[in-house]
């Protein structure tokens, strides 16, 4: 494009991908070089001039809206169309105007949000002033102050502040939901210059370098404060802006989401197709017979309707074919998708106002984060689940450890049987609110045991927790995970307190006794390490490296003197992984002076480059982190959030497969698994599936299968596997997806978080089932939106999964009302709302196609103008969008009370293919005795007083309002739960029809409006004699009789879920439309 453009003269700036960010501190000047980004955001789309062309360009490229244009074209020829323009203007404006409506609503709150944020204050730092700015007016390069409270301007590199030694504490949870996240920083220079990566939307990952005075420092995460932060606890801080506005991390992970489409979204894109390949087959029809009308009756009418010059048979047809497109173009559903979002919106809306999913104890409701899912939540067949945090409260207690060989603690179920509490109040630094059961474990700490104390030694150094202590004696531990802070308080309990720490230093409290560590390295935790280690100096001099983390990971880094405490530490680790405890393996060593400063030299390098850091500092880490010296375990105890296994209960009643991926222990796993009544006794087998190669898991998994079909099978089965046996290859994976569905639970232990996403994306592809993933950490993130639906949980872990998830809320059994109820209550008035939809559409359009046989094929039309303008937009619309927004079949009680009403929507029996062929026929049907009876009741009738009455417009008003009324006693029909609301719309749509019809026909209108208003008085002498009320009496019993004979049989003879929920669950005096569901399929 950019080439073409130059070749006719105009000068293209193609815009260069940045590579690395090069400031400096406070000059305006040589960073304004770079043209960087200034800190105004734009979140907006349109503005005055842009939004009517730019909304109506989007609104065009849908198809409907496209067709319905190109109709008013049709209709613009006078020799095509019998229609009036506006009976296409007005529905079509009608649409438009909605949506502008709404996107004209969503984009001023956009701009008023911009507004408000770009017009904050902040004091930024110019020739040497504090002067006060606006937030867009902040340049990269600028040094803002920030005080106590205030957001973060943009993402900064901190400079110096108010605390001690620059340390300072933010508030991460517009970020991630964090709380207190520390930063460690020590320097207060001013005139510096940085180098970075670009732009990237990676909140964990930061790698720059700092140059002062010709020294160069590394900088990471743990130096930026970012956009969207809070301060708090610190009087001010100074920081340099390294990216502003659009390039702010922030706004970076603010893009454009994955799309999610349900598969009724799909399933109406095909029908729609389907439907212009009918529409073009019933004009098709019609233009022949128009051909063979002229042909063999056409000469007949010449005399009186004299032919155009060149006028035949074969043009009248081809003319006929676009009349008959422009006649029967209410087929083509124009209104449905705009129905359809305002049904989504409403039932989003039911979402986000149900109490009884409101926690209050955090005061976090429910949340349709997606408005466009809803139908999809009553349609899930696989949920995937992780597990701390989302079926664990994520709150740790320290309950059990092993050091030196030795267990010591107690299960929490023999805690439970009154077991005597330690006393610790021999410690004056002691947390009141620490529960521990074993008395050998104190007594252990208090005869010097020199293994027992090097055990909470290390786990009072090796973390990233900060201190604060308000009061004298009173400490409060904020961590950024929750295993973590009860590691350190366990530790603070048994005399090694955790006091305060600075960038170089910690300082503990060891018996009693103040001693402070030099803190030389800190060789950070990730998910690919699964370990964290800290370097120090104890006053004595002695260099000593510490490390805690997956048994697993250290087992591999430990010398070979350890084997034998190796065997004991596992029995103990299975056996606290079996009481569903998370462990950790801890781990030393002494460090000779010589080496540690050759091995600092290099990491100093490897920290200081800007590519490859990580996989650089990983090398470089590994290179110390080995031949380690094993201390023991620890065991923490994470509980069930409450009513879990209740909930997996009711959902494996739903016949919804649960999978939970996590990255415990196998044994963990297990045990949860039964906790959560996810594996049970009763179950025929479980299976456990532990290989460590593809080989291994081959020969466990046995012969490898080419198609995953759904296979039954005798008894309920249970699988476990662990995150080895997940192997890339595909025939491996097709394997394991078959055997895997085959069972009612999955358990994959030790998966990474890509995994997570790998398993979710291999029962999408592979299964024609609808998933669901449910999380609330940041690794839970690709799993979310991987699957169908994203479900995240606001808990311990932060935000990070609900800032990505489709719907949100605080606890795991929220997620049976979520599905058992509005999910299922939302598939089901989808499907109402599609069924009654297409068949008051089509019965409508097929009594057009039978006149055309009475009419010469002339593309007269059957009904009055107005009555095809106003039919969808008034008479036919609000009774079906209340139906839709209001519809029960049960209420939420019994759904509950009987889960397997669930299951129909998993099989899409509510609306298909084959549903919608029936509609088709039944549609047909209806339209035959809507156009027969009464043209047979009309043909030769008299009124009372001896007149004709048949004549065209009575025959038209007659139809029409058959065609009305039967329709809407169909809808009753169909309607299980009556609210005001209903009875509101359907007999106020109907009182609205005759109101309009008799102003309409009246002499004033025709006097007025001559040419538009033919039907003069047609109303007042039809619909006064008894014939024709019996006409419509009689033709709506003939439409509804097959429909209401059809659900007795099949009630009787095949019934459904429902209808046996019906009779043997809801009580007789409950009123007769909650019994049956699946009846209300149009059809016979």
């Amino acid at each position: 494009m950019g080439s073409l453009l130059s070749a006719c003269g105009i000068n293209v700036k193609e815009k260069k991908v940045e590579e690395e960010r090069h400031l400096r501190a406070n000059d305006r000047e040589f960073n304004l070089l770079f043209k960087y980004a200034n800190n105004a955001i734009k979140t907006s789309k349109y503005n005055v001039f842009t939004f009517l062309p730019l909304n109506l360009f989007e609104q065009f490229q849908r198809l409907a809206n496209a067709y319905f244009v190109f109709l008013l074209i049709l209709q613009l020829i006078p020799q095509i169309s019998s229609l009036s323009w506006f009976t296409t203007v007005v529905p079509l404006l009608l649409v438009l105007s909605i949506t502008l409506a709404k996107d004209l609503s969503d984009d001023i709150t956009r701009h008023k949000n911009d507004k408000h944020v770009n017009n904050r204050k902040v004091e930024v730092l110019i020739d040497g002033e504090l002067k006060s700015e606006k937030w867009m007016n902040v340049q990269v390069g600028d040094i803002v102050k920030l005080e106590n409270n205030e957001f973060v301007t943009a993402d900064l590199l901190l400079l110096s502040s108010s605390e001690p030694l620059n340390l300072i504490y933010i508030e991460t949870a517009e970020l991630d939901g964090l709380v207190s996240k520390h930063v460690n920083v020590n320097i207060n220079l001013f005139i510096c210059e940085v180098r970075c990566e670009p732009p990237n939307n990676r909140l964990d990952k930061f790698t720059g370098t700092l140059t002062v005075r010709g020294e160069t420092f590394a900088l990471d995460n743990e130096r930026i404060l970012l956009r969207g932060c809070t301060l708090r606890n610190t009087e001010w801080c100074f920081g340099l802006v390294v990216f502003g506005g659009p390039d702010t991390k922030l706004i970076q992970n603010s893009g454009k989401s994955i799309f999610k489409r349900t598969s009724i979204d799909r399933l109406m894109n095909v029908l729609v197709i389907f439907i212009f390949g009918f529409l073009a087959f019933l004009c098709t029809i019609l233009s022949i017979g128009n051909a063979i009308w002229e042909y063999q009756e056409g000469n007949s009418f010449i005399t009186f309707l004299p032919r155009a010059d060149g006028a035949n048979a074969s043009l009248s047809a081809f003319l006929t074919f676009w009349s008959y497109v422009i006649i029967l173009n209410t087929v083509v559903p124009i209104s449905l998708y705009v129905s359809v979002e305002i049904l989504r919106l409403g039932n989003s809306y039911f979402i986000d106002w149900d109490c009884k999913m409101y926690h209050v104890k955090s005061n976090t409701p429910a949340q349709a984060r997606t408005t466009t899912l809803n139908e999809e939540l009553g349609q899930i067949k696989y949920i995937f689940s992780d597990k701390t945090g989302t079926l664990t409260q994520n709150i740790m207690t320290f309950n059990r450890c092993s050091i030196n060989g030795k267990s010591y603690g107690k299960s929490s179920k023999s805690c439970h049987r009154k077991t005597e509490k330690v006393d610790f109040s021999w410690n004056s630094l002691a947390d009141p609110k620490f529960c521990f059961h074993d008395h050998k474990l104190v007594e252990a700490v208090k005869l010097g045991s020199p293994e027992v104390q090097a055990f909470f030694r290390l786990l009072a150094l090796c973390h990233t927790v900060m201190p604060e202590e308000k009061t004298e004696g009173e400490l409060f531990y904020q961590a950024q995970s929750p295993d973590e802070g009860a590691l350190v308080t366990a530790a603070r309990n048994f005399g090694f307190v955790f006091r305060s720490r600075t960038p170089e230093t910690i300082s503990l409290v060891e018996m009693g006794m103040p001693t402070t560590y030099e803190l030389l390295a800190v060789l950070d935790f990730n998910n690919v390490r699964k370990r964290m280690s800290v370097i120090v100096r104890s006053p004595e001099g002695k260099l000593t490296l510490y490390c805690k983390g997956a048994d697993t990971i250290i087992y591999e880094r430990l010398h070979p003197s350890s084997s034998k405490l190796m065997e004991v530490t596992t029995e103990h680790l299975n056996e606290y992984a079996g009481e569903g405890l998370r462990t950790l393996a801890l781990a030393y060593k002494n460090l000779d002076e010589d080496e540690f400063e050759k091995w600092k030299e290099r990491h100093h390098e490897a920290s200081t480059t800007l590519e490859d850091r990580e996989a650089k500092l990983d090398t470089i880490y590994e290179e110390i982190e080995k031949d380690l010296l094993l201390l023991g375990a620890s065991a923490v105890e994470d509980k069930l959030q409450d009513g879990v296994p209740q909930t997996i209960e009711q959902l494996a009643k739903a016949d919804i497969k649960i999978w939970v991926l996590t990255g415990d222990k196998q044994e963990t796993a297990e045990n949860i698994g039964y906790s959560c009544n996810m594996l049970r006794e009763e179950m025929k087998e479980i299976f456990i599936v532990a290989a460590n190669t593809a080989e291994e898991k081959s020969r466990l998994l046995g012969k490898k299968s080419q198609v995953v079909e759904d296979e039954k099978v005798d008894g309920e089965y249970g699988l476990v596997i662990n995150g080895h046996s997940l192997v890339r290859e595909i025939d491996m994976h097709l394997e394991l997806l078959r055997t895997a569905c085959m069972c009612q639970t999955v358990i994959c232990c030790r998966v990474t978080p890509l995994q997570k996403a790998q398993v979710v994306e291999l029962v999408k592809k592979h299964k024609k089932a609808v998933t669901l993933a449910i999380g609330d950490g940041a690794n839970d993130v690709s799993m979310v939106k991987t699957a169908h639906i994203g479900v995240g949980i606001s808990g311990q872990e932060g935000m990070q999964a609900v800032l990505s998830s489709d719907f949100s809320f605080a606890q795991f059994r929220y997620l049976q009302r979520l599905l058992l109820v509005h999910g299922r209550w939302s598939y089901l008035r989808m499907c109402k709302f599609l069924r009654y939809f297409f068949y008051k559409n089509f019965t409508f359009t097929f009594v057009h196609f039978w006149y055309g046989f009475f009419c010469g094929f002339s593309a007269q039309t059957v009904y009055d103008e107005w009555f095809i303008t106003l039919y969808n937009l008034v008479y036919a619309a609000l009774p079906v969008i209340g139906l839709s927004l209001f519809d029960q079949d049960v209420n939420d009680r019994w759904s509950f009370q009987y889960p397997q009403l669930y299951a129909p929507g998993q099989l899409n029996q509510y609306f298909s293919k084959m549903a919608f062929a029936r509609i088709l026929l039944h549609s047909c049907y209806s339209s035959l005795v809507l156009f027969f009876i009464p043209w047979a009741a009309m043909c030769d009738t008299v009124r009372d007083d001896g007149k004709d009455i048949a004549d065209y417009q009575s025959f038209a008003l007659l139809a029409q309002t058959c065609l009305l009324i039967a329709v809407s006693v169909q809808m009753g029909l169909d309607t299980y739960y009556w609210t005001a609301v209903n009875q509101f719309f359907l007999w106020g749509s109907l009182s609205v029809y005759f109101a309009v019809t008799f102003t309409m026909y009246s002499n004033g209108m025709y006097l007025i409006f001559t040419s538009s208003f033919p039907f003069t008085g047609t109303a007042r002498n039809s619909l006064n004699q008894p014939n024709v009320w019996l006409t419509i009496f009689l033709t709506t019993i003939l439409c509804i009789l097959p429909v209401v004979a059809k659900r007795f049989l099949f009630i009787q003879l095949k019934p459904t879920i429902n209808d046996k929920v019906g009779k043997s669950a809801i009580p007789s005096n409950m009123i007769p439309q909650q019994q049956t569901t699946e009846h209300a399929q149009w059809g016979l």
